[in-house]
């Protein structure tokens, strides 16, 4: 059976068609000059990041004020340090971040594949419905009803068309949609491409400032090896070293609980907010519902007084009274936004239930523990593990970073804050891999063992504190 179609739909499907291949060739024009995806996000974050960095640096800035000048030799390595630092974790977010850029490419590459496919076969059908067109000749719908044919035999072709004409319009309007989704994939892929571009940029200028850095470090530490020897042995610089890590320590949990305090009120706040508001929606719900009781009684009351065969007068209403706005005065103050916070959403005793169970920091050999002297110098407040420069630094639980950055007599340290006022310290590290605010879970590599801070062996410096006290890990962590 041909199927009839009329020559105003065959010319219109033309035009459609001839549209879509034309969206389709001007799609495949050269890739333009824009800005990534990536690089609007990393501009967003690094715009978080600020707050916190500010808070962090006040920090410093205070316990710098605190200290005495004096010479200190692992100073002079303090630039080189934090630089291999920022290198290797630049790095290392770069390497995944080209890894997952990559992924998505080769998904949005099938995915483009399959809709081109798609569209080709779309093309075979309308190609199919437009021959069946042409061999149908110019028969509409005013020849078929004029044609004094079967009524029943018209009705039933002038459905057909009209089933063929819908098809018509979803086959089309299924392609032009497919186009898009076509046109889009690409735009999704040109950014990817674009993206693994800036990383590879990105890749090579930290390799050169990382080999820079080591080559700069390798050459101070070589002039100021009789210098850090010597100031290895002084007692008092191991006791400024440790009064400068409970300084450090004893502000970072002073900032967290004034944030936490803040939440607590804000959200305080918020809660108080609503429950007026819901208070005052609940007043005028029930003050509208009396008025219509009221007027629904008056309504009743009037038509009992009615004579019969009367058309009873409707009783004026009373004037509504109009809802008052609330005035300025008694609108309570907006609770404050939230700042982006130190501490972790962690329930208090969440660290404390794993006690025994907590993840080993670094693969290595325990050279000093809690409590043993340092040479003549005060008792250590943490451990020593002995590890290959670069092995792995695993978080001990669950937390967020509240501190990544050089110290003075530490080298980079990282510190997590575990809820409850716990924390974690991890020093000595040759490279942070986390920043500031940071989440991470258990066992999540944080940074790269090494001998930052003049130390002399390569190694990590680990510390568990609970309400700015240090504490034997050994009862917590399983060496």
């Amino acid at each position: 059976m041909r199927l009839p179609f009329t020559k105003s739909a065959g010319s219109l499907l033309l035009s459609s068609l001839a549209f879509a291949l034309l969206a389709l060739a001007l799609s495949d024009s050269a890739l333009a000059q824009r800005q990534t995806d990536r690089s609007r996000q990393k501009a967003a974050a690094e715009k978080q990041r600020a707050g916190i960095q500010q808070k962090l640096e006040a920090i410093k800035r205070d316990i710098a004020r605190t200290e005495d000048a004096r010479d200190d030799a692992a100073d002079e390595l303090a630039a080189s340090e934090a630089a291999i630092s920022d290198a290797n974790r630049a790095l290392r977010e770069l390497a995944e971040e080209q890894d997952a850029t990559s992924t998505r490419l080769k998904e949005l590459s099938t995915q483009g594949e399959q809709l081109q496919q798609t569209i080709v076969n779309q093309k075979k059908q309308l190609s199919q419905l437009l021959r069946e067109h042409y061999v149908a000749g110019n028969e509409d719908r005013i020849k078929l009803l004029l044609s004094g044919d079967n009524p029943n035999r018209i009705n039933r072709d002038l459905q057909m068309m009209a089933y063929v004409s819908q098809a018509q319009a979803k086959l089309l309007g299924s392609l032009r949609a497919n186009l898009a989704e076509v046109e889009a994939n690409r735009d999704k892929v040109e950014n990817a491409q674009l993206e693994l571009q800036e990383i590879a940029s990105e890749q090579q200028q930290q390799k050169q400032t990382l080999e820079q850095e080591k080559a700069k470090r390798a050459a101070l530490l070589q002039n100021l090896s009789t210098r850090l020897a010597d100031q290895r042995k002084q007692v008092d610089r191991l006791q400024r070293d440790e009064q400068r890590m409970s300084g450090l320590v004893d502000r970072l949990s002073r900032l967290i609980r004034e944030q936490a305090e803040a939440e607590q009120r804000r959200q305080a706040a918020l809660a108080a907010a609503k429950a007026k508001a819901e208070a005052e929606e609940k007043a005028r719900a029930l003050a509208r519902a009396k008025a219509a009781a009221e007027k629904a009684e008056r309504e009743r009351i009037a038509r009992q007084n009615a004579k019969p065969g009367t058309k009873p007068v409707p009783e004026p209403e009373p004037p509504m009274v109009a809802e008052q706005p609330k005035p300025a005065e008694t609108k309570p103050s907006a609770p404050p936004p939230p700042e982006v916070a130190l501490a972790p959403p962690a329930p208090a005793g969440a660290f404390a239930s794993l006690k025994g169970r907590l993840t080993v920091p670094v693969n290595g050999s325990v050279a000093a523990r809690y409590g043993t002297r340092r040479g003549q110098g005060p008792s250590w407040k943490g451990m020593f593990i002995k590890a290959p420069e670069g092995a792995e630094v695993r978080a001990a639980g669950p937390g967020r970073v509240v501190h990544a950055d050089w110290l003075r007599g530490w080298g980079n340290v990282i510190i997590i804050d575990h809820g409850g006022e716990y924390l974690s310290i991890y020093g000595n590290n040759s490279a942070l891999l986390k920043r500031a605010n940071d989440m991470v879970k258990a066992g999540d590599v944080i940074a790269s063992a090494g001998n930052t801070g003049g130390n002399e062996e390569s190694g990590l410096y680990f510390e568990l504190r609970h309400r700015g006290q240090p504490f034997d890990p050994a009862g917590w962590v399983k060496f």
